[in-house]
Parts: C-alpha cells; sequence; structure tokens
C-alpha cells in the first residue's frame, strides 16, 4: 500500500476517480487474512483480556489473537488506520484500537453502486 491514504468521500459522484482511490485504498486493507481476523475481533469486543475495562482493545490483544509478533501487529494496524477502518488511541505505553465507523461508512456507500 502507498504511504498516503486518499481523502474518504463519496459524494458527489460516485464514480469520481478521488472515491474510486478512497475504494481501493479501503478493499486493499481488507485484502490480507490478518487484518480480517483484527477487524471481526474488534467488532465483536469493546475491551480485551489484557490491559483493563478501558474501553477499546489493546495491542497485545492483537498479538494473542493472531498469533503475531508486536511488530508485525502494528503493521496490520497502521494499514487498518490509515484506511479508517480503525482508529488507534495511545494511552501512557500502549495502544487502544476500535472500529472506525467512518471506513464501514465508506464501504456500505460504495457497494451498492457497483452491484448490490
Amino acid at each position: 500500500m502507498s504511504t498516503v491514504p486518499p481523502v474518504i468521500e463519496l459524494e458527489p459522484a460516485p464514480t469520481s476517480e478521488a472515491n474510486l482511490e478512497a475504494a481501493a485504498w479501503v478493499f486493499k486493507a481488507l485484502s490480507d487474512p490478518a487484518r480480517l481476523k483484527i477487524l471481526a475481533y474488534l467488532a465483536s469486543h469493546d475491551t480485551g483480556p489484557c490491559c483493563g475495562p478501558e474501553g477499546g482493545i489493546c495491542a497485545c490483544d492483537l498479538e494473542a489473537v493472531t498469533g503475531l509478533s508486536q511488530p508485525t501487529v502494528s503493521h496490520h494496524m497502521k494499514c487498518l488506520i490509515s484506511a479508517k477502518l480503525v482508529i488507534g488511541e495511545k494511552r501512557g505505553r500502549w495502544m487502544y484500537y476500535r472500529i472506525d465507523p467512518k471506513g464501514f461508512a465508506l464501504l456500505r456507500a460504495f457497494l451498492p453502486r457497483i452491484g448490490g
């Protein structure tokens, strides 16, 4: 994935170049099984078992869920954040993540326009 994500917006023209770039960015982020596993976990959990009930899933919880190392999880999270599918928040030394509804709003708006 490129290092600069496109601006995510779908109005007014659903097939404008900017909208297609934004949708492609989201689909690229969704194209990895580990990222899909992370998203499924984030969508079904408000907090994780590792770092308390503060809201959000700690990065160490995602390591346990995926079986991946911390640097690999961080890479996947960077991709998901840049696609606006996940919000990351640093609290002290730890990163906490949760679903970002903006990226999913793009998917909900875009998919019906291409055949659903």
